[in-house]
């Protein structure tokens, strides 16, 4: 990949971010070619990609838009950077991503050892890796477990369709406390997201990773690709004209 086009997709790429900042920061005016480039939040596989056994969950733009609406809605999206891969519970940082920290962390009203940019309980990353034999705790076998959990609540076709809908949202419920149930209450009494701040930020992040996609396919043929747009409206307009 040339330094041209490898600038040209971090430009696309850091356009994804900005659905994820607060009102607050998304009214001020930024050049999104300017934005600060991410890494894993823009990761998606590349065109023709097949399952294998050591990565079972090809990530597509429907997936990893579903992903990074997870992490939103755990907490743990701290701007798409790599480094949400490393949040416990409470908002703490892991040292290590050898492996899970089991470790219970104690706050005013809950205790958990929840860790991750998923937060997957220590119990369930055992059962993720004894289901699809990922190692250590990276991001890339984090976003395959997720992918697993997904699967395993029967939801990984509602997601495959690329529209976060209350039904889907309602399967991974008991999964993700985060998300609503059909009622728009937590499956677990938790602090929850409301729907439509999750499919608002889920339909800026598809919309982004599926050109980041298309310009993929198009340098694979061999098409030209125009220039990256520079945008000085808001954060969000930047995001949904680029």
């Amino acid at each position: 990949m040339g330094i041209e086009t490898s600038n040209r997709l971090s430009a696309f790429a850091a356009a994804v971010l900005v659905g994820a900042l607060p009102s607050a920061l998304a009214a001020a005016p930024v050049q999104a070619s300017l934005l600060p480039p991410s890494t894993r939040a823009q990761l998606i596989s590349a065109p023709g990609t097949v399952p294998t056994r050591a990565i079972p969950y090809v990530i597509t733009p429907e997936r990893r838009a579903l992903l990074n609406t997870i992490r939103f809605a755990e907490g743990t999206w701290k701007g798409g950077f790599d480094v949400g891969y490393r949040v416990m519970f409470g908002g703490g940082l892991m040292p290590s991503l050898d492996r899970h920290p089991n470790r219970v962390i104690y706050s005013s009203r809950y205790a958990s050892a929840a860790a991750g940019a998923y937060q997957f309980m220590p119990f369930t990353w055992t059962m993720v890796q004894r289901s699809i034999g990922v190692r250590g705790f990276g991001p890339e076998a984090q976003d395959q477990g997720a992918l697993f959990l997904v699967q395993r609540r029967k939801a990984l076709a509602l997601t495959d369709t690329g529209t976060l809908s209350p039904v889907l949202t309602a399967k991974l419920a008991p999964e993700w406390a985060s998300f609503p149930t059909l009622a728009g209450r937590s499956y677990y009494g938790q602090p929850v997201k409301a729907y439509a701040r999750l499919r608002s930020f889920y339909d800026v992040n598809l919309q982004e990773l599926r050109r980041l996609r298309d310009l993929r396919r198009d340098e694979l043929a061999g098409l030209p690709s125009a220039p990256p747009k520079v945008c000085t409206g808001s954060r969000i307009a930047c995001a949904t004209q680029l």
